[in-house]
């Protein structure tokens, strides 16, 4: 689920080439006046000033909170408008985005369903086709929803027999979804809705009947979009009757805090029932329900183990886990659920030197998905877990899917690199041959770029790895604009990826670097850990590394050197600017979680406290205290030019944690370099946003880089 995305150098003078060269300043900015309030809490003994809270209002509901966004968005927008390349940044983008793009298919009931975009369209298309050869035709179109695009598909499930699609939607990027069924053969919705649906898919049983999917009740009052997300229910849903009927099937009202899920097995014998408790489901309970026994009760298998158990598949009462307990780079287990004691588990896959990232049953075979510095490599396993052969992939990149059946023999995934467009494949499991589908015609020359994996010593001596993107030939003179993005967190590997916006990043000239840094999942549970809770300050240790590396190995100098995250990355930028803010000419960070002492009191914040801790226990709070981006701004001090980005829907990271931030770094900026705030209307964490709204945030930051980090962009008109 998540989880599921300031200071100008305190040098003014740039050495580069041997010359001094000087920096241009920024006209002083008018930015609108915000009120301060005198609001205060106490966390074990230490009072914490909380100036700006009116600002967590809910926008929609506080016409204050309105006022705020929409003077801060004049003055933004103002600054943007004068920027000469912006519309030339904006129309190159356009032309780059324009191509037709396609998922890799994945096959139900015998026939083919995949997405497709024409190019601009702001929502892809679902089809489906009876053979790979065959006419597709339009199953769903998310852009007939909404006028301008911010209605979209949130999820689809096709029954087993092919004759239903349960599918969701969502408005204006809200994590809130809201579910429907339709008839295959003719494409028509039928009359189910299924409302209060997140962080949930749909599991149809056997006969096709119903589904399975889980909900949250009814927010009461106003806090549709920022209370708490609690009480998580499973339950079954059966085609044609009203969301008042559907049945529940699992609760847990002893511990609200607990999401859960469930996940019916391919033999249509079983419900797989799974508990956790935080983002990265750490701590997973599995439970299981016989389907064919009417009156049955779930059967705890797993109960309170420290680890994560994904599942695979099963042979009859035998279930295969994915699982990183007694193995913190993954291993698969073969579980009997008529002896399910620990010490009877036995280990089909064994922990290799690679983390496991994802295994699938198709063909007979195991097929495990492993990240190499985080680079895919894919093997395949027979039933007694030995290697079979390795999946010859296109190249070094990322290679995604590989779904299907036990009883298939093929099966399909996508790949990319930094540039590399997503190309889509199908594997044929028997031959162990690839055979592509579909590949997308971009208007640029991959030969024109290079791609390298370099690694970097972080304050502790800890080795990390990091992608350099740029164009061919460039000189390693100090000058180049450079754009390093980094996340961090809640087990999420950054690997490498096409994006149209970076190709246009590095086209203009600059270089594109990404760091893997601990907190995320590229190493294993162990490189996660070593950036959570008490150590998350590794994590920012880490960015502020990689860094001081490219500026040491001449790519670029601070006032020529952006950072970018969202999300957990946003915080990691609002951390490392308020760290060092001497070591940027630029940051942007997006929809950020900014204070660290109340993100658990909104909406999904409360399944981070696994990564972040609480400031409810002591010794955790003290460690937040240390590095929260709102609480560590200080006043007087010159930040780098600084564009705060969020959405006024956005239910995941709620906007209040940048209105927060942008209030208090307008308040403490000693001045010089412009700090924004950009305020997305109808638009959330991020899923779901229309291609139209994609492309004018990114010529948007590009703008804004062109003029902070002071550069010609090339193949801009």
């Amino acid at each position: 689920m998540m989880a599921r995305f300031a200071l100008v150098p305190v040098a003014a003078l740039l050495a580069a080439g041997g010359l001094l060269a000087q920096r241009k300043e920024t006209p002083k900015l008018n930015y609108p006046h915000t009120l301060k309030g005198d609001v205060t809490d106490t966390y074990h003994g230490t009072t914490v000033p909380d100036p700006y809270r009116w600002l967590e209002d809910d926008v929609r509901k506080s016409s204050a909170v309105a006022d705020w966004v929409a003077a801060q968005n004049k003055v933004t927008q103002a600054f943007l408008e004068a920027i000469p390349q912006r519309e030339g940044i904006r129309a190159r983008i356009t032309e780059l985005w324009n191509f037709e793009r396609f998922s890799a298919p994945s096959k139900v009931g015998g026939k083919y369903l995949f997405s497709k975009n024409n190019g601009l369209q702001n929502q892809s298309v679902l089809y489906i086709q009876d053979t790979l050869d065959s006419e597709p035709r339009l199953l769903l179109d998310p852009n007939a929803w909404s006028k301008d695009g911010t209605v979209a598909l949130a999820g689809t499930a096709v029954s087993d027999d092919g004759k239903y699609a349960a599918y969701g939607r969502s408005e204006s990027g809200s994590d809130w979804q809201t579910w429907g069924v339709l008839d295959v053969a003719t494409g028509k919705p039928l009359s189910d809705e299924l409302k209060w649906v997140k962080f949930s898919g749909a599991s149809w049983t056997a006969d096709g009947k119903g589904f399975f999917y889980s909900r949250f009740p009814e927010p009461t009052g106003e806090g549709k979009f920022q209370s708490l997300n609690e009480n998580q229910t499973l339950y079954y849903h059966r085609v044609g009757t009203p969301q008042s009927d559907d049945v529940l099937v699992y609760k847990r009202p002893d511990h609200p805090k607990w999401n859960v899920g469930g996940e019916v097995s391919e033999d249509g014998r079983y419900l797989i029932i799974s508990i956790g408790d935080g983002t990265t489901s750490r701590k997973v309970r599995v439970a299981y329900r016989d389907l064919l026994e009417p009156y049955a009760l779930p059967v705890d298998l797993i109960d309170n183990h420290d680890g994560k158990f994904a599942f695979v598949g099963n042979d009859g009462p035998v279930f295969y886990f994915r699982t990183e307990t007694d193995a913190p780079k993954g291993r698969v287990v073969a579980i009997d659920t008529r002896k399910p004691e620990k010490k009877e588990w036995k280990t089909v896959v064994a922990e290799a030197k690679e983390t496991l990232e994802g295994v699938g049953m198709v063909g007979g075979q195991f097929v495990c998905s492993y990240l190499q510095d985080a680079k895919t490599v894919v093997k395949l396993f027979g039933p007694d877990g030995k290697l079979v052969r390795d999946v010859a992939l296109p190249g070094i990149g990322t290679a995604a899917g590989f779904g299907g059946k036990k009883s298939d023999t093929e099966t399909f995934y996508s790949f990319s690199s930094f540039n590399t467009p997503t190309s889509t494949y199908r594997y044929d499991i028997i031959t162990g041959r690839s055979k592509l589908l579909k590949q997308p015609k971009v208007s640029f020359s991959p030969d024109d770029y290079e791609v390298k994996q370099i690694f970097y010593a972080s304050k502790d001596g800890t080795r990390i790895p990091m992608f350099i993107c740029s164009k061919k030939g460039i000189k390693l003179d100090g000058t180049n604009p450079t754009l390093l993005y980094g996340y961090g967190g809640f087990n999420i590997s950054l690997t490498p990826g096409f994006s149209v916006s970076r190709l246009q990043w590095m086209e203009m000239g600059g270089v594109l670097a990404v760091a893997n840094l601990r907190g995320g999942g590229e190493y294993g549970e162990a490189w996660h850990r070593a950036g959570t809770k008490l150590q998350k300050q590794n994590v920012f240790d880490d960015f502020i590394a990689a860094a001081e590396h490219l500026v040491k190995e001449k790519y670029t100098s601070p006032p020529k050197l952006a950072i970018q995250g969202g999300s957990n990355g946003g915080l990691l930028v609002g951390a490392c600017m308020t760290q060092r803010p001497d070591l940027y000419g630029a940051c942007l960070p997006a929809v950020g979680v900014m204070d660290m002492l109340r993100f658990q009191k909104f909406t999904a914040g409360r399944f981070w406290v696994d990564d972040y801790g609480s400031s409810d226990n002591k010794e955790e709070f003290e460690a937040q205290l240390k590095y929260s981006p709102y609480h560590n701004l200080k006043p007087g001090t010159k930040y780098p030019a600084t564009m705060v980005t969020t959405a006024d829907t956005d239910d995941r990271v709620v906007p209040g944690h940048s209105f927060k931030f942008a209030a208090r770094l307008q308040e403490s900026h000693a001045g010089g370099p412009p700090v924004l705030a950009r305020i997305e209307t109808k638009a959330g964490h991020g899923a779901g946003k229309p291609t139209a709204k994609v492309i004018e945030e990114a010529a948007d930051l590009w703008a804004f880089l062109v003029k902070a980090l002071d550069f010609k962009p090339s193949g801009v008109k």
